[in-house]
């Protein structure tokens, strides 16, 4: 009876290491609701192919557009009513996907990512000055379709718009069924710390979007231009860190110890019996 309850105190002990290794604290998710999170892909990263099937795996977050009616000029009616947005990164560059209805192609389609430059707070609006805020700098990722590349920008309000003596972002874009799929990339993080984003693996930063349709109007004009332009407010990116083995190294270890210490026992009671 006694060697009975003593294995039974052993597995009991075993369960609990195992337990206390395989448990966490659980991870507060209100922020993931409304972030785009950059998985670690596996293989090749597809940064100049929208289409690639790797995007498929990635997850999608929809985020809302609205015409920009905060400064001159304004625009009260905008074509892009939201974007769905995918992420990758294969731990040195990241590549972001935007995905939105347009009803036809042309060439001064546009679309661009835009971030927080450092621990300064900035305005969505091109890090536009506000009450109690100096503004900016803001970085900005911009693709237009007739030049077929992306522009790596700097801004501090409307108006100080001016792409970066470094251009370090990349972009592709495909067009089909009224769809528009914008790829861009850069690397996580450069030498640039004063002027681009830098993106740590496991932390949030925040991004905008803005997206301009290029058809023109009855009098040849751009429906669609500078400041008049769908765009969002502030959302969190996060490029996620690698996978952690770490919790079933130690499940494994805590599983040996657990044994080991039930075979010294058994061994012990044994011989105490045969005694």
């Amino acid at each position: 009876m006694v060697y009975h309850r003593n294995l039974g105190y052993v597995a009991l002990i075993g369960c609990v290491l195992l337990s206390m290794t395989l448990w966490s604290p659980p991870v507060a998710v209100a922020q993931e609701s409304v972030a785009v999170r950059a998985g670690v892909v596996k293989g090749v990263l597809p940064a100049d192919d929208p289409n690639a099937a790797a995007w498929a795996g990635a997850p999608a977050s929809q985020f809302p557009l609205s015409p920009q009616v905060h400064w001159q000029n304004r625009i009260q009616e905008a074509t892009v009513k939201d974007v769905t947005v995918r992420a990758l990164h294969d731990g040195n560059q990241v590549a972001i996907l935007l995905e939105y209805a347009d009803p036809t192609e042309n060439p001064d389609d546009g679309a661009a990512l835009e971030f927080m430059v450092g621990d300064k707070k900035a305005h969505f609006a091109h890090g536009q000055p506000m009450a109690q805020v100096e503004g900016g700098p803001v970085n900005i990722w911009f693709w237009k379709n007739k030049d077929g590349k992306a522009v790596d920008m700097n801004a501090k309000g409307f108006g100080t718009l001016k792409a970066q003596a470094h251009q370090d972002v990349t972009a592709k874009a495909a067009y089909a069924n009224g769809t528009w799929k914008v790829v861009f990339s850069r690397s996580l993080s450069n030498e640039h710390v004063d002027e681009d984003v830098q993106v740590k693996p496991g932390e949030f930063i925040s991004i905008a979007f803005a997206v301009w349709d290029g058809r023109k109007d009855a009098a040849g004009d751009l429906v669609e231009k500078g400041s008049q332009k769908a765009v969002s407010s502030w959302w969190y990116f996060r490029a996620e860190p690698p996978p952690d083995y770490s919790p079933y190294l130690y499940a494994v270890l805590a599983v040996g110890l657990a044994a080991g210490f039930q075979f010294v026992l058994i061994r012990k009671l044994k011989k105490g019996q045969s005694a």
